[in-house]
Order: structure tokens, then C-alpha cells, then sequence
């Protein structure tokens, strides 16, 4: 059992420097497009090559934690992302073209992306061994994390540090955190991990045909688009569409991820009191309220909406992950679906947000977060725990 636990602290760590990470760098983006002259369209498209970058590392990655190891895929991953951040933020202060800054962004997104595959199984074997589901907890930490580096940047901001002294330090810090925490996970050995298995070998039909998993797929996405989005843009729409400063820009995004944070923490026993489906449809419509108050209320009740908004995306990405999982049998080649419908929320949001803000202003162009809320309350109903008379169960 000991193991066991220090694995889990193991993987909290390394789910919270992942999400340190992320907001180091959108915590710096007003100052970043300040610096480059980007319109919205054009960093838009520069955090386009973050989400691009991820997409293309899924589908390698089960293969990869199949041959190497979880503990191997989380460092190989880690690496190449923080040598992707660090090079972007060199292209930034030495002014270089945005296709520059582009290729380390998507080396970011790319080991990012192998790297949260990863850690998301190495906690699936956690929860196995432990026998309860913490799979909350897990994204907590990564939330707890974007916490603190949002925290984190608006003490440097304040003492006017430059963009690439701040990420360099950053991603020191990330990787001796990283060694240390995978040196803690349990081995991830089951034959059953590697989504790249065909199913026919096994009379099994594919995960992508099964109409429970692909719903839960979008319901990912919706979640995955809300959170990012406010991720992506929170701290620009601030500065851009409420004329705050640079820091109270962050402070928004901060106060977004406290509130998703701490919905995170009390999800668990929340859902164990309400079930799912009700949970869900209560947060999809924070988010639905949260969205409209940052962007048509005044500049004190924007502010309430980024806490409202914050606890509306706390639960749908890790409750989607959970529903995929709740046959064991065909848990890995249905997150791997899952994974890759609700990734595709990350590649097309930035581009999205950007071409609208493009046209309106980046803060009404928030506006598309309420409606993608709105049409997720429709496909809740997959997450109901898959029952055992169920076609989608193996036979």
C-alpha cells in the first residue's frame, strides 16, 4: 500500500507541474502579443500549434507507454515539451518570425500531449490498485498547478520580469519535479494498455463505432473547449475587452482556476451524493452563466463570472474520462476515442476564438463558450455508468 501512495503523490506532482507549465505560458500571452504586435487571428493561430502539437502526439502515445513504460513516456514527453517552451520563449525575446515561435510551440504541444496520455493511465493503475476512484484528485492537481503558476506570474510580472527568464526557471523547476515524481509511479504492464491493439483480434468491436463512447467524446470536447478557452483567452479578454491591466488580466484567469480547482477537490463526493448526470448538467450551466457575465457584465461582476465559470468546467473532462472507463476491459481503447475527440476542442478553440475576436473583439467572441455549453447539456445523459445489460458491453 505504501507503493501504492507514493506513486499516487508521484502522479499528483507530475499532473500538477503539467499544469504549472500551461499557465506559465498563457499567463504571459498579453505580454507576448504585446511584444510580437499579433492581432487576435494571429495568436490565435500561434496557440493553434500548441493544440496541433497534441493531437499529433496521441495517437503515438499508447504505443510509446506499451514499449517504454509510463515512467519513460512522462520524462521523454516532459522533455521535449519543456524544450519546446523554452525555445518559443527564446524566439519571442530574440524577435523571430511567428512561424519560429510556432515550431517550439508545437514541440510544447506535442511532448505535452504524449505526456498527458501518460500520467492519465499511470493514474488509472493507481485507482485499480486503490480500489476507488480518484481520477478528480488527478486533475486537481493539474488545476492546482495552473493556479500556481498563474499566482507565480503575477508576482513576476510585477517585478517586471522578461518572458524568457520567467519560462526558463520554470521548466528547471518542472523538470526536477518531473524526475522525481515518475521515480515514484507503479509499472504500467498490462497488456491491455496499448489503445493501438486491434480490436478484432479479440472478437471486439471498435470503440470508435460504439454511439455511448463518441457521445462521451463530445461531451469531452465541449468541457475540454470551456476550460481551454478560458485558458487560451481568459487574461487576453480581460485586458482587451474589460480595459484592465496586465495583472488584473491574470488575476481573472487565476480566480478562474482557483474556483475550477476547488470544484475539482469536492467533485468527488459530489457526484457520489448526486450521480453524474445531475452533477453535470448543474455545471454545464455555471459555465453557461459564467461565460455570459464575463462578457455583458460590468467589470466587478466579470470577475464573479470567472469563479462561476470556473466551477462550471471543474468536472466534465475528468467525470467524461471516468464514464469511458467503467467497463476495464475496454477502459484503454475508449479513452484513447475519448482522449482524441476532446483533444479536438484544443486544436480548433484558439484558431476559433481568434478569427471571431478578429471581428468583434476577443471578449464577445467568448460568446461561442456559452453556446458550446449550452449543446453539451444534450449529450450529459452518456455519462450515466455503463449498466451490465448494455450492448457496449463485452459479451
Amino acid at each position: 500500500m505504501r507503493r501504492v501512495v507514493a506513486a499516487r503523490n508521484g502522479d499528483l506532482l507530475v499532473f500538477a507541474v503539467n499544469g504549472f507549465l500551461l499557465a506559465t505560458w498563457m499567463s504571459r500571452l498579453p505580454d507576448i502579443q504585446s511584444t510580437m504586435r499579433l492581432s487576435p487571428g494571429q495568436l490565435g493561430l500561434l496557440l493553434l500549434a500548441i493544440s496541433a502539437g497534441a493531437i499529433s502526439g496521441l495517437p503515438i502515445a499508447g504505443r510509446l507507454i506499451h514499449r517504454l513504460g509510463s515512467v519513460r513516456v512522462v520524462r521523454i514527453g516532459a522533455g521535449v515539451s519543456l524544450a519546446g517552451l523554452v525555445f518559443a520563449a527564446i524566439g519571442v525575446s530574440l524577435g523571430w518570425s511567428v512561424p519560429s515561435v510556432m515550431a517550439g510551440l508545437f514541440l510544447f504541444g506535442f511532448g505535452s500531449g504524449i505526456w498527458d496520455v501518460a500520467q492519465n493511465l499511470e493514474g488509472t493503475i493507481i485507482e485499480q490498485a486503490l480500489g476507488r476512484s480518484i481520477m478528480p484528485w488527478f486533475h486537481a492537481s493539474f488545476s492546482a498547478g495552473t493556479v500556481v503558476g498563474a499566482v507565480t506570474a503575477l508576482v513576476v510580472i510585477r517585478l517586471d520580469a522578461g518572458v524568457l527568464a520567467h519560462v526558463a526557471i520554470s521548466a528547471l523547476v518542472g523538470a526536477v519535479a518531473v524526475a522525481w515524481g515518475t521515480s515514484r509511479f507503479l509499472p504500467a504492464t498490462a497488456p491491455s494498455i496499448d489503445p493501438g491493439e486491434h480490436p478484432a483480434a479479440n472478437g471486439q468491436r471498435s470503440a470508435w463505432t460504439e454511439p455511448r463512447t463518441l457521445l462521451i467524446g463530445v461531451m469531452v470536447l465541449a468541457a475540454a473547449f470551456t476550460e481551454g478557452t478560458a485558458n487560451d483567452w481568459m487574461a487576453v479578454a480581460f485586458v482587451d475587452g474589460h480595459g484592465v491591466s496586465t495583472s488584473m488580466g491574470v488575476l481573472a484567469l487565476t480566480v478562474f482556476l482557483v474556483f475550477m480547482t476547488a470544484g475539482r477537490i469536492v467533485g468527488t463526493s459530489v457526484l457520489d451524493r448526486y450521480g453524474r448526470v445531475p452533477v453535470l448538467r448543474a455545471l454545464f450551466g455555471c459555465a453557461v452563466v459564467g461565460s455570459l457575465l464575463v462578457i455583458f457584465g460590468s467589470t466587478p461582476l466579470a470577475y464573479v463570472g470567472a469563479a462561476v465559470w470556473g466551477v462550471g468546467a471543474s468536472l466534465g473532462f475528468p467525470v467524461g474520462m471516468s464514464a469511458a472507463a467503467d467497463d476495464p476491459g475496454r477502459a484503454a481503447m475508449r479513452l484513447s476515442v475519448v482522449a482524441t475527440v476532446g483533444y479536438a476542442a484544443f486544436l480548433a478553440g484558439p484558431a476559433l476564438v481568434g478569427f471571431i475576436g478578429d471581428h468583434v473583439g476577443v471578449l464577445r467572441a467568448l460568446t461561442v463558450v456559452t453556446l458550446v455549453s449550452a449543446l453539451a447539456l444534450l449529450v450529459v445523459p452518456s455519462a450515466r455508468p455503463l449498466s451490465p445489460a448494455s450492448d457496449e458491453t463485452p459479451a
